[in-house]
């Protein structure tokens, strides 16, 4: 099916522009079917859960990447979802052959529900634990502060591809071609824009930040990790 994508790009088919007298075709699809629609809406927060079962040693593979030294004490995770459903007016011309759609899109962003890890080794309630948690909050909370800049972002590049012009193809193509325009460009875009999250996430592991949370507690951090350590 990707063999055969760039063609069917290619086949929306070009309108006079608006200086031009419009067919009478044209004028069915302006004036005829309802305009293009385009929504885009994120859910709000879908909670957390802190699991306190992993050692730090464990949330230090989960995460990957680590700078050098680094200590992965805690770790926030959570995956973004899109949902995108498309559906439209279409009205059709028997004499030239052609189709006009008015695209009707929804677009659904959310994240699934996060985990919350805090190394084992640090008891609950302790300052250790609490200032481990503290950092993952911010993690957390920067998941759920990005998605209103993605609706935003979405919704404007959106309404700016589709207008509030009916699009044209070939009779019987319109709709395949809306879902493949779809899945090659938007749903990439969209994919795009929610992992720009992750820069904003790497800033809070700030080597600043990496070094603040060893220090923690009057040395309690640096304690436990050396007592651990001997015990390898």
């Amino acid at each position: 099916m990707r063999l055969f994508l760039l063609p069917l790009l290619l086949a929306w088919l070009a309108v006079p522009s608006a200086h031009a007298a419009r067919s009478a075709f044209q004028a069915r699809c302006e004036d005829g079917i309802p305009h293009a629609q385009v929504q885009v809406t994120s859910r709000g927060a879908a909670g957390y859960t802190i699991d306190h079962t992993q050692s730090y040693r464990t949330l230090a593979r989960l995460k990957g990447q680590v700078p050098a030294r680094a200590l992965v004490l805690g770790l926030t995770r959570t995956e973004s979802r899109v949902a995108v459903r498309s559906t439209g007016a279409i009205l059709q011309d028997r004499v030239s052959g052609y189709e006009c759609l008015a695209p009707r899109l929804a677009v659904e962003l959310w994240y699934t529900p996060a985990v919350i890890y805090v190394g084992r080794e640090f008891a609950a309630g302790s300052c250790s634990y609490r200032e481990i948690l503290a950092h993952e909050q911010r993690h957390y909370l920067a998941y759920l502060n990005h998605l209103p800049g993605v609706e935003r972002r979405v919704r404007a590049a959106l309404q700016q591809r589709f207008g509030d012009k009916p699009l044209y193809a070939i009779r019987g193509q319109s709709s395949a071609l809306l879902s493949a325009e779809i899945d090659a460009r938007w749903l990439p875009y969209i994919k795009s824009e929610l992992g720009q999250v992750e820069r904003v996430q790497a800033a809070i592991d700030s080597p600043a930040e990496y070094a603040r949370l060893s220090k923690v507690c009057a040395g309690e951090v640096q304690s436990i990790i050396r007592s651990q350590e001997g015990k390898r």
